[in-house]
């Protein structure tokens, strides 16, 4: 028979280590003051409701709050709800193991009926059996259904004396506003990073446990802010090391690449040395990291480099490697702003291609090399400038200084760079140009015609676009629209308009424009449908005029260049530039000549 005595069962750290009083909470200094000064006072809510991401305390806090609002001593001296809690009280024990009579923890997410919430509403009314205080805890109380939270409406607002409701959820937007009106609110936030290191470090000693800080460093940014997965992963590597958690073993246990290689890897791809960049992805690679990882690592990088070049203080950071603060420092003073946005952006479309690629290391290099080709390209702003200041030498339009790899270029050439299209032939003069800037006059001096508008003087319109400028001056958008898109001039004629209707006109188009021609001048107007084919309509003749121009400035030998330079660019628009006569000035022009002819 074996006497030897039964080890203790082992707890895991994120129970062992579980904060016991208010002053054992970490990055909640304001809940804390808010509790405290609250139960100083007496001013104590009916219920709390607490929020935040996984792992931050929200049911730790619940049973806290518990504790203080219940907290007795064997001898008396305490006599009412305290944040002070040096010894443990005749009820602390229990609460914090979740067996007191009392304090009633119920999981939302597997009792959300109704019949729950109203098993509540019955048992609420009777007094603790022992305790200062019968406290409802329920975990995940967004889970609720609809009518399980009106059940709960009514003795949530009015509750007896001697009971209070503790909610805890990571989904606050689902809790309905009726309930969170009737709650004293709590935001739990992430733990900082360095406090979190603080924290490993304090339970690593409790533990007698060598732990190097850059392996604690590694796993306080993997916790994200969450107190309890940064004490499980701080668990999973003292198993893992079997002793002593050492950097390489945390890098192992997480699957995340050598930080210092990482870095390595950046400082290739912006010196555009996209051999060495492949290379070190491939050792990484062959060491165990995964691609996708990787190039996260790197995203997390650049967007830590654009920290330190707004905030250069942020390199302090304990949680940092020296390595990092270093190095990181040197990329900030060196790479510009834009440089740093594009790849941080390059690398966000590329971590997706490669989660989604059957290859991912194929993916990954495929998205080493654009952000290699890239760093060495200017952007189109660069060249674009580089047009206005004369023909620029091939070295020019190839210097570096960072830019997008591909996309679209507005050029704004210094001379028109095709001639304006003219009218086709047979086309009325007035009827060239679709800008809705031609005059349109007053003509007070003619009879006032008893038309459409009785008292109103009649308007000579000079050409069909005076007509749409008549339109977009009565605001009437639907006319204008259609007399741009859907009308083909044949003929026009002060007082008759001869068009010809494209498929998408509508039936009722031509006694529109007969009426409002008639409100709009006051005399009457004829329109007529014709046989004959007319002009294109005034938004062709714009796409007309406008591909011309692309085709004339395609042509230019700088354009050409700056094409070459970036593959896969097109050209997107094409302005004159300012002070330049637009197509509607030409037009107008030409019309008051035509005008003045005898």
């Amino acid at each position: 028979m074996n006497d030897a005595p039964t080890p203790a069962a082992y707890r895991v750290l994120a129970r062992k280590y579980r904060p016991a009083t208010f002053a054992d909470l970490i990055g909640q200094d304001a809940m804390v003051r808010t509790i405290s000064n609250g139960l100083a006072t007496g001013r104590i809510p009916q219920a709390w409701i607490l929020t935040g991401v996984r792992g931050v305390g929200k049911t730790t806090t619940a049973r806290i709050l518990a504790r203080a609002l219940n907290y007795e001593l064997a001898d008396g001296s305490v006599t009412g709800p305290t944040v002070d809690m040096p010894l443990l009280g005749i009820h602390c024990q229990t609460i914090m193991e979740s067996r007191h009579l009392d304090v009633i923890e119920m999981d939302a997410a597997s009792h959300n009926s109704v019949e729950d919430v109203r098993a509540i509403n019955e048992a609420v009314r009777y007094a603790p059996v022992s305790a200062r205080y019968k406290v409802y805890i329920l975990d995940e109380v967004h889970m609720l259904s609809g009518a399980a939270f009106n059940a709960l409406l009514k003795t949530l607002e009015e509750p007896p004396p001697h009971a209070k409701f503790v909610f805890a959820t990571t989904e606050i937007r689902k809790v309905p506003i009726t309930v969170l009106s009737r709650c004293q609110r709590f935001d739990l936030r992430r733990v900082d990073a360095a406090l979190l290191v603080r924290h490993l470090q304090g339970v690593a000693g409790k533990e007698a446990i060598a732990a190097e800080p850059e392996a604690l460093a590694l796993i306080a940014r993997a916790a994200e802010g969450s107190v309890r997965d940064a004490l499980s992963l701080l668990d999973q590597a003292i198993a893992h090391a079997a002793g002593a958690v050492r950097v390489e073993d945390v890098r192992g246990m997480l699957g995340l690449a050598d930080r210092a290689r990482v870095i390595d890897l950046f400082e290739a791809l912006m010196r555009a040395d996209l051999a060495r960049a492949l290379e070190e992805l491939r050792d990484q690679y062959d060491s165990g990291a995964d691609p996708a990882m990787v190039l996260g690592d790197l995203a997390e990088f650049t967007h830590f480099v654009t920290r330190i070049k707004i905030v250069p203080a942020l390199a302090d950071d304990v949680s940092l490697t020296e390595v990092e603060r270093t190095r990181g420092r040197t990329f900030a003073a060196k790479l510009s702003m834009r440089v740093l946005a594009r790849t941080w952006q390059m690398l966000l479309r590329g971590i997706a291609e490669v989660e989604a690629a059957g290859r991912p290391v194929a993916a990954a290099e495929m998205v080493l090399v654009r952000i290699a080709y890239a760093a060495d390209l200017p952007t189109p702003d660069e060249v674009i400038r580089s047009l206005g200041e004369g023909t620029p030498s091939p070295q020019s339009l190839l210097r570096g200084g960072g830019g997008n790899g591909g996309g679209a270029v507005a050029v704004t050439p210094a001379v028109p760079a095709a001639p304006l299209m003219e009218a086709p032939r047979g086309v009325p003069r007035g009827a060239r140009a679709s800008a809705p800037a031609v005059a349109v006059e007053m003509a007070s001096n003619e009879p006032v015609t008893q038309g459409a508008e009785a008292g109103a003087p009649t308007r000579v319109l000079r050409g069909f676009e005076a007509l749409v400028a008549l339109a977009a001056e009565k605001r009437d958008l639907a006319i204008k629209s259609a007399l741009e898109r859907d009308v083909r001039l044949v003929r026009f004629e002060d007082g008759r308009l001869e068009i010809g209707l494209e498929p998408s006109a509508a039936k009722t188009l031509t006694g529109e424009l007969s009426k409002k021609l008639g409100e709009w001048t006051g005399r009457r107007w004829m329109v007529i449908v014709s046989a004959e084919r007319g002009v294109p309509s005034l938004r062709a003749q714009a796409q007309m005029r406008k591909a011309e121009l692309k085709d004339g400035v395609r042509g230019d030998p700088l354009v050409q260049a700056v094409l070459a330079r970036f593959p896969g660019a097109e050209i997107v628009d094409v302005r004159p530039p300012a002070g330049a006569p637009t197509v509607a000035d030409e037009t107008a022009a030409e019309t008051d000549r035509v005008d003045e002819e005898p």
